[in-house]
């Protein structure tokens, strides 16, 4: 896939350079950003890099403090730097076929892409600050501007179209992911904890806490019915009534996002999985370029609503639940967000490049993508059904209660809840579920 890296960084270039000169600049800098260290103590947090830098170089995501110049008719300069110190290992220059994009200068002091900033005017896109070192550097011939809010708009809005080698990452991620899934699921099944099962999953895609790209859901019972549920217990509950597990992967930088919600066969709660499991299906396969996702996620509501009325939870009909709000106490979050080198991919409300947003509807106020989807954009779709005992409260204390089957709440609540989340990228006649497709490969 080499040539296709290199027709994504020809693609990118050209884009990001008409951007560039429109906004009035001469060249881009980007650094890949620096360490952080914790409060009060000699050690640092694991790195993220800008992703503003890896869309370029998406092989160097764990090399701080390198640099990417991009300026009109030459090849980008890398700037890798290579520090003199004992105490870590410098990295040696890179020397593999994707160099070739680039024209790499090994550096270990910033001077050396300074000179490159004189008599230039420079958009930087990083953390931390660039100063030149001489007096008047921000004046006459010389300028620099850091974080352009107008630029990185543009350049954020245009993200969200992936790249055909930026599709075959996500698709690889994607791949990768589900293969920790499986190992979850047959070691929820063998009875193992919350903790021994992130373990497993590590294990089964090859990696650590560092190279994922969020930090692993690990729910048993109860705590899936917690969103974004932040522990992982040492302990195993007596019963293992539900695993949902909300896990990625990364493939050169690009995430994979990905939840299943298993459960033993035999239960009411084993039929609703596999009830919403066949609603998230039919969703994923009516998806296309042009399809609006507002409307997909109220879509989703009108189904879960359904779904609800069915399993004789709620008595209400579907239009009587989405009037009076009920369908939001068991599926209070969106239907899902743009995926790429982020988890969370940003310009989900962006409605054009100046930044024009798209807010969501005030009943939706968790909605992270507002757009009318494009061919090339990869999102995810991510339904649940919930037994919230704060939501639960609330819907308790309102004339919405009459509508709920409450013994059956009671009963479900063991269970926590139900997520099932998979990677689309949009096409122009239809979409591919990447996560579909890769669990079909196992």
């Amino acid at each position: 896939m080499i040539s296709a890296f290199f027709q994504h960084l020809e693609q990118i270039q050209q884009r990001t350079l008409q951007l560039v000169t429109q906004k009035g600049y001469d060249q881009l800098l980007v650094g890949s950003g620096s360490l952080h260290g914790h409060f009060l103590d000699d050690t640092r947090y694991p790195f993220r890099p800008n992703p503003h830098f890896v869309l370029w170089v998406p092989f160097l995501a764990e090399h701080p403090d390198c640099w990417l110049l991009v300026r009109n008719g030459q090849k980008p300069v890398l700037f890798y730097y290579t520090p003199t110190d004992f105490w870590h290992l410098t990295p040696e220059l890179p020397s593999d076929e994707w160099t070739k994009a680039f024209e790499l200068v090994a550096y270990d002091d910033f001077a050396t892409i300074e000179s490159q900033l004189k008599g230039h005017n420079t958009a930087v896109i990083n953390e931390q600050a660039v100063t030149l070192a001489e007096s008047g550097a921000n004046s006459g011939s010389t300028a620099i501007e850091q974080n352009p809010q107008a630029l990185i708009t543009a350049l954020d809005f245009h993200r969200a179209v992936k790249t055909d080698w930026e599709q075959h990452c996500l698709r690889e991620a994607n791949y990768l992911a589900v293969k920790g899934h499986a190992a979850a699921e047959a070691a929820f099944l063998a009875g193992k904890s919350e903790y021994e099962i992130n373990q497993i999953y590590f294990s089964a895609i090859a990696h650590n806490e560092r190279d994922m790209p969020y930090d692993n859901i690990i729910g048993l019972n109860e705590h899936a019915a917690v969103l974004h549920y932040q522990f992982q217990q040492r302990t195993v509950p007596d019963q293992h009534r539900t695993l949902l597990i909300d896990a990625g992967a990364r493939f050169n930088s690009y995430a994979a996002d990905i939840t299943r919600t298993f459960t033993p066969e035999g239960s009411l709660f084993a039929d609703l999985v596999r009830g919403l499991d066949d609603l998230q299906q039919q969703l994923c396969n009516q998806i296309s370029a042009g399809s609006n996702f507002i409307a997909l996620h109220e879509q989703m509501h009108l189904m879960i609503a359904d779904l609800l009325n069915r399993f004789g939870i709620i008595t209400a009909n579907p239009e009587i639940q989405l009037e009076q709000g009920i369908t939001r106490t068991f599926y209070p979050h969106g239907l899902g967000h743009l995926l790429g080198l982020q988890v969370h991919d940003v310009g989900g409300w962006q409605q054009d490049e100046a930044g024009t947003l798209r807010n969501p509807p005030e009943e939706h106020p968790f909605l992270r993508l507002t757009r009318t989807l494009e061919d090339g954009h990869v999102i995810t779709i991510e339904p649940g059904v919930y037994f919230i005992p704060q939501l639960l409260r609330e819907l308790k204390n309102s004339p919405s209660r009459e509508h709920v089957n409450w013994a059956m709440v009671e009963q479900l609540l063991p269970y926590g809840g139900i997520r099932i989340e998979d990677n689309i990228c949009v096409q122009k006649d239809g979409s591919e579920n990447f996560t579909r497709d890769g669990f079909a490969k196992l």
